[in-house]
């Protein structure tokens, strides 16, 4: 069981503030990454502060997009790629790639997601927030934090046999 799950924050639209990245091999994880992103010109939505409490205050000095992603990139190059929501994710990873000119193919990953919200709506749960998931399945989570929220789709990833 080899993958890596990855969650985005954002501030406004399809712009990350925030991403977690955590990498799984053969059912341990191994690796976990973390990044504050600036969005374009420091811009946020009350209501995305209200969600994640990430201020541009706190992304003033952050690295932009572009130069979190040769991070990204090695994390997410050739694997399996997990999301709670992948949709969402997904496109902001597309969409922030393509406003740095930066090649999607490039990665070499599956053009959807393998995605927790869909394996945990066909097991009957429902709501299928990743919170209401984490609480039914005893998955400790601090939600909207972006490695917190990665972590726990890992896990919930792992679990999906049980």
């Amino acid at each position: 069981m080899t993958f890596t799950a990855i969650d985005f924050e954002t501030a406004v639209g399809h712009h990350p503030c925030s991403v977690g990245i955590v990498t799984v091999e053969n059912g341990i994880i191994v690796d976990e990454y973390v990044s504050l992103i600036k969005p374009p010109n420091n811009v946020y939505s009350p209501y995305t502060i209200q969600v994640h409490g990430i201020y541009p205050r706190d992304t003033v000095n952050a690295k932009t997009f572009s130069q979190v992603f040769p991070e990204i990139k090695k994390r997410l190059q050739g694997k399996i790629v997990v999301a709670h929501n992948e949709s969402f994710d997904r496109n902001v990873l597309s969409k922030s790639m393509a406003l740095y000119n930066l090649n999607y193919d490039d990665l070499n990953i599956a053009l959807k997601w393998e995605c927790t919200v869909k394996i945990y709506k066909a097991k009957g749960l429902k709501p299928t927030k990743l919170s209401d998931c984490c609480r039914v399945m005893n998955v400790e989570l601090n939600h909207h934090e972006a490695l917190s929220d990665a972590r726990a789709c890992a896990q919930l990833y792992l679990m999906r046999e049980v």
